[in-house]
């Protein structure tokens, strides 16, 4: 299996640092985000990553080319273009196309048990992600078969679904983790839905979702960081030394 990492953020919310680096090698532990996420996937696996990147493009491409992983590593480039997550996919199809595939944000640091994750995946899913139980005001609604059927905004009540009239107080409400992992038919369902070059893939899941089985997978005992600001950096090193992280 093939894995997406996103590295092509602009890292606005970890400014100073991201003004000469991008997020992706911003280093926990005296190591980049960028190295913690691809020893994780090939601990789990993964045969394969293609990394998206944008904001100092050049640095990545040339931390990757002089650094030795024992899975090949691809460079999707979007300098040209900041595609956002669902149109990052897209433009990445040619390194992607024919697999299952996992995606990652890179400044996710987490304890989750990748195999298993992999394991569990529904034969009829589009796409499965990962989701916890915790505070935030915009979720993923579920309903009891864990079957994505929308998203609200918990501050605004704003709610987006194709099924008119969703009540959220009736669905599990859980937060998404910046982690998924996508059939092979996606870029069909792409192809199918006529999407734009630029677009945020949990828009699309949740205008799809009545169409195309998209599922939520809540690992117990889930840790994570999103390292997207300076304060949740030390955050990001203390779990990354418990977890065993060189």
């Amino acid at each position: 299996m093939k894995a997406m990492i996103f590295a092509a953020g602009l890292g606005t919310r970890l400014k100073p640092i991201t003004d000469t680096l991008p997020k992706a090698l911003v280093p926990i532990n005296g190591r980049p985000l960028l190295d913690h996420v691809i020893t994780r996937l090939t601990d789990a696996g993964i045969d394969g990553a293609v990394v998206n990147v944008h904001h100092f493009a050049d640095k990545i491409r040339e931390y990757i080319n002089t650094h030795t992983y024992n899975i090949p590593v691809e460079i999707s480039n979007e300098t040209d273009l900041l595609r956002e997550t669902g149109g990052g996919i897209r433009h990445a199809r040619k390194y992607l196309e024919g697999h299952d595939f996992l995606v990652h944000n890179v400044d996710i640091i987490s304890n989750l048990d990748i195999k298993a994750f992999i394991a569990s995946i529904r034969p009829d899913a589009l796409s499965t992600v990962i989701v916890s139980d915790r505070k935030t005001s915009r979720y993923l609604l579920f309903n009891d078969d864990m079957r994505l059927v929308g998203w609200t905004n918990i501050s605004t009540g704003e709610i987006k679904s194709p099924h008119k009239g969703l009540d959220p107080s009736k669905c599990r409400m859980l937060a998404f983790s910046g982690i998924h992992l996508m059939s092979r038919h996606i870029f069909n369902a792409f192809d199918n839905e006529n999407v734009p070059e630029r677009f945020p893939i949990i828009d699309f899941y949740v205008s799809v979702c009545d169409r195309y089985p998209i599922y939520g997978y809540c690992p117990a005992g889930l840790k994570m960081i999103d390292v997207g600001k300076i304060e949740t950096l030390g955050e990001a090193e203390r779990l990354c030394k418990e977890l065993g992280s060189r």
